[in-house]
């Protein structure tokens, strides 16, 4: 979970950046019609059906504004809403409601969208063997958030990113010259505790990534009788993947051809965004 800590240590950062984006140098707007500190609150509503994802990115955009800004609610991370639900209600400085609410909300909506989306997909594979992995395709200085989101609509993450695992693709093949040569230069230069991830596009290649002793194989745009053989030929001596042309109406196919995994760029790459808004913004005393 993205709790306090996590938060200052890891996200903090993206979330100024994000901010001085959108704030070069002032919020013209809101200094023209709101000169003076002033307390408000304005509630956070929903606008379509889906899984929230993000709450504490969004209050924490305001805090880094506003000492005082708080937000009160009894939804969490992972909660169905509804259409026309009032989420809860933000209190702060009117200045700082007003600056960071785009920012605040381009997170939560983009947080809340990918894991509507990522449940959706998920609700395919319940009651299989099959994960549903996201991966690197993520939008640039999002992947804590997105990754973050796919993980509270239900699915698992991939590797995070290029120094957290060992995956031999393609051109890593082409580089080394064979699978073959690709994985034994893995494991001379890793640690023994790293698992080693291959990349095949074939039954031939499948085979080579079985003898030159590989962790998980990756079966990568196969058709389904492709697919079925060659988790056959691996027969539990590998952890099997399926990746490329997955679609939420091929994963209850490919669960039961057996796979551990199928990862899914769509998650983070296509998901939309899911519709809310911060309205009815008006001082307190």
């Amino acid at each position: 979970m993205l709790n306090g800590v996590t938060m200052k240590i890891n996200v903090d950062e993206y979330i100024l950046n994000a901010l001085r984006e959108d704030i070069t140098s002032e919020d013209v707007t809101t200094n023209a019609v709101m000169p003076q500190a002033k307390q408000g609150k304005a509630e956070l509503i929903c606008k379509q059906d889906g899984i929230l994802a993000g709450l504490s990115v969004f209050v924490r955009t305001f805090e880094l504004l506003d000492d005082t800004a708080h937000f009160e609610t009894t939804a969490k991370d992972g909660d169905f809403v509804s259409k026309g639900q009032v989420i809860g209600v933000l209190y702060g400085d009117i200045r700082a409601l007003l600056s960071g609410e785009r920012t605040a909300l381009n997170y939560l909506q983009r947080m809340s969208g990918i894991a509507s989306f990522t449940h959706d997909l998920a609700e395919e594979l319940k009651g299989t063997k099959t994960k549903l992995l996201d991966t690197r395709k993520t939008t640039p200085n999002m992947r804590p958030f997105e990754k973050y989101a796919v993980k509270i609509g239900g699915g698992y993450n991939h590797r995070y990113n290029l120094s957290d695992g060992i995956l031999i693709k393609d051109n890593h093949i082409g580089a080394a010259g064979s699978i073959k040569k690709a994985v034994e230069l893995a494991k001379n230069y890793a640690p023994f505790v790293r698992k080693i991830e291959v990349e095949t596009e074939s039954l031939e290649q499948v085979q080579e990534a079985l003898d030159a002793g590989a962790d998980i194989i990756m079966l990568d745009n196969m058709d389904k009788e492709t697919m079925k053989k060659a988790v056959e030929m691996i027969a539990g001596k590998a952890e099997t993947e399926c990746s490329g042309n997955v679609t939420k109406e091929r994963l209850r196919e490919i669960s039961e051809i057996g796979v551990d995994y199928v990862s899914s760029g769509a998650l983070t790459h296509s998901a939309p965004i899911m519709d809310l808004s911060l309205k009815n913004l008006v001082p307190v005393e």
